[in-house]
């Protein structure tokens, strides 16, 4: 049976495609984003998370773990806060040692507060049919099932029996890639697709590999062998300020798109902070970065429909005619 890595499976997607969709969020990413919003994904393998804000003091991890890396303690003692329940109460912290975890899951089996979560799970393509399955009647004529990740092409052979069992139920099935992988591993997968979405990050090769860590020549290369094969296409750019909020980066990206023959619009998706929480809970420090400002989001939208005034533009899912916030970059 073909087997990988779950992150998440997430129901009732908005943002994933068109229409109501389950996203399965694949693990593994060949990409190191410095402005990366799931950053739990990235790693191939499970991992687990420990929001310290959630913990309750309860002690049911110290009696689950095998191998003794939780316990708890004064607060003056370091470690993360927790407030004890039960009796007289009291402020103690929650030590975890995450250097000898080995994501047993046993820990968040028994956290009754999902302060402690494991990110990653073994399944089989007939387990995530099962979940998918459950959401059909939602999907109606435009929705579906979403492939993304980190990076669905991480494990192409379990992507392409989640899509083909999809197609087999007649459900529509769509992609979210980066396209920086071989054609090799890519072409299977067209068959069993009905719509691909793909992130153009940076056109100047350098500074893409700067920010992301991989070149983007096989994007480039594999963005003109889509085209040929007539798949739907929605092109994304995620707006980072300071990095990628230039017409220098998105006029040679929307001068590609022009040339495309099946692309249904391009889409600009401003920054957001939401992942933070998620790199603390990985013992991470969070990355700071902005969104670019409603005026560089004006501009950038006008320069991109001068160099192709046959696409359409798109804003975090919405027609780019749409009032557009100058203080968070998002949309009224």
């Amino acid at each position: 049976m073909i087997h990988g890595i779950v992150t998440d499976i997430q129901r009732f997607s908005l943002h994933d495609g068109p229409g109501i969709r389950t996203t399965v969020f694949l693990k593994g990413c060949l990409m190191r984003c410095e402005w990366c919003h799931n950053p739990e994904t990235i790693d191939p393998a499970p991992q687990l998370l420990f929001y310290a804000g959630n913990c309750i003091g309860c002690g049911e991890c110290v009696e689950a773990c095998p191998q003794g890396n939780h316990r708890f303690a004064p607060a003056d003692d370091g470690g993360a806060p927790a407030v004890a329940t039960g009796g007289a109460p009291r402020v103690i912290t929650h030590d975890f040692s995450r250097g000898s975890c080995s994501v047993c899951g046993a820990c968040a089996g028994r956290c009754p507060a999902s302060s402690l979560q494991v990110a990653g799970r073994r399944m089989e393509v007939a387990d995530v049919m099962a979940e998918l399955l459950e959401d059909r009647a939602f999907y109606r004529e435009e929705g579906g099932v979403t492939l993304s990740g980190g990076e669905p092409m991480m494990q192409p052979e379990f992507a392409r029996g989640i899509l083909h069992a999809c197609k087999r139920e007649g459900i529509r099935t769509a992609i979210e890639t980066t396209l920086c992988y071989p054609w090799s591993r890519i072409e299977p997968l067209l068959g069993e697709l009905d719509l691909i979405m793909f992130d153009l990050k940076l056109a100047d090769a350098e500074k893409h590999r700067r920010h992301t860590g991989v070149s983007n020549r096989l994007l480039w290369e594999n963005l003109g062998r889509l085209n040929r094969c007539g798949k739907p296409l929605i092109a994304r750019t995620p707006l980072v300020a300071g990095i990628n909020d230039s017409e220098d980066e998105i006029v040679p990206i929307a001068r590609a798109l022009g040339r495309l023959d099946n692309l249904l619009y391009y889409e600009f998706l401003p920054y957001h902070p939401l992942g933070a929480g998620k790199y603390e809970a990985l013992g991470r420090t969070a990355p700071v970065f902005q969104p670019p400002s409603g005026q560089t989001l004006r501009r950038l939208v006008h320069a991109a429909r001068a160099q192709a005034n046959n696409i359409k533009i798109y804003i975090n899912g919405k027609p780019e005619n749409y009032e557009i916030q100058h203080t968070t970059g998002s949309l009224a």
